[in-house]
């Protein structure tokens, strides 16, 4: 066994916009028959995903954040049987973080569906001296502490 579990799907998922009902599209052409499908796929193999937003306007990407749209958005992960969401924090006031994950919190619990939550949350605080763990343990499974890993040997 391989000890992996889990397939996680990063930003650029989506389409560039919502869709007249204000719901996130999946990419066509990317996943032809639906995130769904593509659950409920991974999960016949025994597996389980992960998909990727942000808690702004829009994901790092530029696609559209969650920001407006929470508890709609969750509430797709959950009817798409998605096991783990990454909320990044690309595109919002830091300040907003302290009610916005929590809400996200929330709405994720009103799903009914037990869904891992991944939060970004301390990695966009620049005072590291002044990060909120006790409010981001009580409000996320996991969370990011910095910035992505760079190549840079210099």
């Amino acid at each position: 066994s391989s000890g992996i579990n889990a397939e996680y799907g990063d930003d650029c998922w989506m389409e560039r916009e919502r869709g007249a009902d204000g719901k996130l599209v999946p990419n066509p052409e990317l996943f032809p028959e639906g995130i769904a499908a593509l659950a409920d796929a991974i999960h016949s193999m025994g597996l389980k995903i992960g998909i990727y937003e942000d808690y702004g306007t829009k994901t790092c990407g530029g696609y559209p954040g969650t920001k407006d749209h929470i508890e709609d958005d969750v509430n797709l992960f959950a009817s798409w049987g998605i096991d783990s969401l990454k909320l990044d924090g690309c595109y919002c006031n830091t300040s907003e973080f302290s009610t916005g994950y929590p809400a996200v919190t929330k709405a994720l619990n009103a799903t009914g569906r037990p869904i891992l939550y991944s939060c970004s949350w301390p990695a966009y605080l620049h005072d590291k001296d002044k990060v909120p763990y006790g409010d981001i343990a009580e409000n996320c499974n996991l969370w990011r502490n910095y910035a992505d890993i760079q190549d840079s040997w210099d």
